[in-house]
């Protein structure tokens, strides 16, 4: 692993990256182009909150892809649980009367998730490229 590939801390030295797939509930087809410009923004924001890089974003109309680059101080299934609740209640103020029909109650992701870790070099290309070339909503 090369130094620039590293990030520090007064106690420590890490590279810990993870991609995250967040899927809509009853994975209905909801995402719109303006929607996922929203989750991008909201998504984006909270991280930065949180010492979390956002390095890819992208989806398709059921489901986003996010590459993440985590602080070992962050607990994933916490932060993972910040994305959610934040970008649900955005989406669901500024979104809900388009999306309404297709779901129940307030929900607009699944409860679960699928978090896996990335390897620096050919894996995380290898992931970039993936989400790169999702089919975004036009």
């Amino acid at each position: 692993m090369s130094k620039t590939t590293l990030r520090s801390h007064p106690h420590c030295v890490f590279n810990l990256k993870c991609h995250l797939v967040l899927v809509t509930a009853y994975r209905r087809e909801v995402i719109t182009s303006a929607i996922m410009e929203d989750l991008e923004i909201h998504i984006r924001r909270v991280c930065e909150m949180s010492d979390v890089g956002v390095l890819e974003f992208s989806g398709e109309t059921d489901h986003v892809h996010i590459l993440l680059e985590l602080h070992p101080s962050v607990m994933p299934a916490k932060r993972v649980n910040s994305i959610k609740t934040v970008t649900s209640r955005r989406i669901r103020k500024g979104h809900w009367e388009t999306i309404k029909t297709q779901l129940w109650g307030e929900r607009f992701w699944s409860g679960s998730y699928c978090m896996l870790s990335v390897g620096d070099g050919a894996n995380t290309e290898i992931i970039k490229r993936y989400i790169q070339n999702q089919t975004r909503p036009s």
